[in-house]
């Protein structure tokens, strides 16, 4: 007899089935997939990867797959960033409303057009990551070759429109020796329905390769979000990713970096900035392989309301991989009675030449700052907006200006932030 767990994996499947789109990956390939994904289970709260994050709000959905349509990109678009946008609407490629320039039209591909050449993934058996490679229906190939440095950043924008729709994507990048790239990452709703974004990226850095990322999560709060990205690091590549989380019922964001090669660098930072019900969940995995690499992981949260955040880190050295050095630091300010944060950093080591640090903070602002700011002519509001920024700074800094400017305005808007 099924239990209620396998019974939701079979409906959510079947809901998905009855889609006639054939998806980007080969039908031998899908139903070889499928058959692996009709014997998993959605996760449970009693599996420590997904301890705090109980994932019923989307397995007992039937999300359908369905195209939708957006009349502009006006609001949605990095304003003064001087870049190309691939534009994706209920996970499909937009042609009309996107721009790719002729300078790098040879370097980025939709994969719906590539005939299902596009089957390197690594191997995953999270439920999510299975769904994606079974349905996905688009997504960017990015291949840059040996020694290109792509003078335009490219915006990738994922719009969602319409009521319990999913949108499987699946990106794959290929940088090539020595090239460089930036590319931002932006989730939006555009009515404010509930809809689930499953995303998967898949990034190869060869030798000395530069790929900095900017993901900025701003989608309605009916809205479910799960996203993978999985990067290899090759020697002396170099990999940034900024994440900004502030929509979204429920995020789950999933890290994954294997750094194969000496002389890495490895960089993540977050904000998150939470309020009502949303839970974010933030799970990373940096694993050193060689020896001569460091990373770098910074991730900070403001949660107000119910809303909560989890944030489980995990650095892994193994056993010769000598003269790391890595760094880790979750802080969360909580600004109400009802909120709550769950924070795992973690260090695996068996190298014994090496430097690595872990430490995490959870605490209030601190009402000695709110009264003396306060006594300088601040408002009460104004005083913890400017405690607020000031906590966030060093993470909001890593931004480029007009990515910067972007979330700015977003902070404003949705959560009346009087900028200061």
């Amino acid at each position: 007899m099924e239990t209620s767990i396998e019974t939701n994996v079979h409906k959510f499947i079947q809901s998905l089935k009855e889609s006639t789109i054939t998806g980007i990956f080969s039908e031998d390939l899908r139903n070889e997939r499928l058959d692996k994904l009709l014997t998993n289970n959605f996760p449970t709260s009693k599996q420590e990867y997904w301890r705090y994050t109980r994932v019923n709000r989307i397995s007992t959905k039937a999300f359908k797959i369905a195209p939708g349509s957006v009349n502009s990109i006006d609001a949605f678009k990095i304003k003064n960033l001087n870049s190309d946008y691939c534009v994706f609407v209920n996970g499909f490629y937009a042609d009309a409303m996107s721009c790719i320039s002729e300078e790098n039209k040879p370097y980025i591909s939709v994969l719906s057009n590539l005939e299902n050449k596009i089957a390197q993934q690594p191997e995953s058996n999270e439920i999510f990551d299975q769904i994606n490679l079974v349905f996905a229906t688009d997504g960017v190939h990015l291949n840059i070759p040996k020694n290109k440095i792509l003078n335009r950043p490219i915006e990738i924008i994922h719009l969602q429109s319409g009521q319990e729709v999913i949108a499987n994507i699946y990106h794959h990048f290929e940088i090539g020796e020595n090239a460089q790239a930036k590319i931002f990452l932006s989730f939006y709703s555009a009515n404010d329905m509930p809809s689930f974004s499953n995303i998967r990226l898949y990034a190869n850095l060869n030798k000395g390769a530069h790929l900095n990322i900017t993901k900025i999560q701003a989608e309605s709060n009916q809205s479910y979000h799960i996203s993978t990205e999985d990067i290899e690091q090759l020697d002396s590549s170099n990999f940034t990713i900024n994440t900004i989380t502030l929509g979204g019922e429920l995020v789950r964001n999933n890290l994954n970096i294997r750094v194969n090669g000496m002389n890495c660098e490895t960089n993540l930072h977050a904000a998150y900035i939470l309020k009502n019900n949303q839970h974010v969940d933030n799970h990373t995995l940096v694993d050193h392989k060689v020896a001569h690499c460091q990373s770098n992981e910074l991730y900070k949260g403001v949660i107000s309301d119910k809303a909560t955040a989890v944030f489980n880190g995990k650095v892994f050295v193994r056993k010769d991989a000598q003269k790391i050095n890595a760094f880790q630091s979750n802080g969360n300010v909580l600004l109400s009675d009802t909120a709550a944060v769950n924070s795992k950093p973690e260090l695996e080591i068996y190298a014994d030449d090496v430097k690595c640090s872990h430490g995490s903070t959870t605490g209030q602002l601190d009402e000695k700052a709110v009264f003396y700011l306060r006594s300088r002519g601040l408002s009460e509001k104004e005083a913890r907006e400017l405690l607020v920024q000031a906590f966030i700074a060093d993470v909001l800094e890593k931004l480029d200006n007009d990515s910067r400017a972007h979330v700015d305005e977003i902070l404003e808007k949705r959560f009346g932030w009087e900028l200061l």
